[in-house]
């Protein structure tokens, strides 16, 4: 019976069969070609396939938990009776259903929640993995010219990759109680593998406070330092705070969800984005799993964001993420004095 499974661990399970669902629900949407794409500010797009899945978790989400505090990346004036039906997810993954959940969560009540959502994690490169599924050159062009908010940066370094950057793509789902994230769900919509000889697409990972992760099986870092950061967000304060690491490499890739995956999966062993671009939906999910995983996620001064429901959305001083603490302290110590204190009063 799940109602006596803990209210975290039901969350969870739900998040995990909603972020499938919204994965489905982005797909769908570049399949049939409209993005319907708004620029919202200066490099930052919002699509249909953005709208559409917010939509679909935060009415799922609503139906289940009406108490919890949801907050969503994108404006959602729509009501749910608008919602397709198929859109509002009532499943849950029966196998996290049966895992434990720390004592400390077991008589958490739903007003002690905020659930914080980015339903998709990585817009840039899905308007550019849109645009590469237009295999002949005519075609990308002509998308390109229907899509003005797309820029000819972005159309450019397309042109220059070898099969779009969809893999960056996720939706995030993070759970936070007393302004901490402990639980948290990311989704790869694009992300491929073969089981049984059988192709399956999509990947959903997921993370507990005490309890660890799932969905897949974290990977030491690697020998080498290599740094993860902005792919298309740098600027000179960025730049500082990767030259005073000493990297042996810098991997610039797209999406917070991304980067973070990066160093669970061993491909990257510190994230450092010395900007104040990130925001609280950006980063609650990739926190929790992280540090489910025995990472650490803070700003570039150490101090780790609240995700209260009255906490201002945007992560002003910047992000700093490792997959330990001794990598952790390596890195927060490169970074220079003058760039925490410029960071700091912006």
């Amino acid at each position: 019976m799940t109602s006596t499974v803990p209210l975290i661990v039901r969350l969870l399970a739900s998040s995990v069969s909603v972020a499938n669902r919204a994965g489905k629900i982005i797909r769908d949407v570049m399949s049939k070609g409209e993005l319907g794409i708004v620029e919202k500010g200066k490099d930052d797009l919002q699509t249909e396939a953005d709208r559409s899945a917010q939509r679909c978790i935060i009415a799922s989400l609503s139906a289940q938990f009406p108490k919890v505090n949801i907050i969503g990346e994108e404006d959602n004036p729509d009501t749910e009776d608008e919602i397709p039906s198929d859109w509002i997810v009532i499943d849950t993954d029966k196998d996290i259903l049966n895992i434990g959940c720390p004592s400390n969560l077991q008589g958490v009540k739903e007003e002690d929640i905020v659930v914080w959502v980015d339903p998709l994690d990585g817009t840039s490169e899905y308007t550019q993995g849109a645009l590469m599924l237009k295999r002949d050159p005519w075609e990308r062009w002509k998308m390109y010219l229907t899509h003005p908010f797309i820029s000819i940066k972005w159309y450019l370094s397309l042109l220059q990759s070898n099969y779009g950057f969809l893999e960056h793509v996720t939706v995030l789902i993070g759970i936070a109680v007393n302004e901490k994230p402990v639980a948290g769900v990311i989704h790869q919509p694009y992300y491929k593998t073969l089981i049984g000889g059988e192709k399956k697409i999509g990947r959903t990972i997921w993370g507990i406070q005490e309890v660890g992760v799932g969905g897949f099986t974290p990977a030491p870092p690697p020998d080498a330092l290599v740094i993860t950061t902005t792919r298309s967000h740098s600027n000179p304060m960025v730049e500082k705070a990767l030259q005073v690491m000493n990297a042996n490499q810098i991997l610039r890739v797209g999406g917070a969800g991304y980067k973070v995956l990066q160093l669970l999966e061993g491909v990257a062993s510190i994230y450092v984005f010395a900007s104040g671009g990130c925001k609280k939906w950006d980063t609650c999910a990739p926190e929790a799993i992280l540090s489910a995983a025995g990472g650490k996620l803070t700003d570039i001064l150490g101090n780790y964001y609240k995700y209260g429901a009255s906490e201002s959305r945007p992560n002003k001083t910047g992000v700093l993420a490792a997959v330990n603490n001794d990598l952790h302290s390596y890195a927060l110590n490169r970074i220079p004095e003058e760039l925490k204190d410029t960071l700091s009063k912006k």
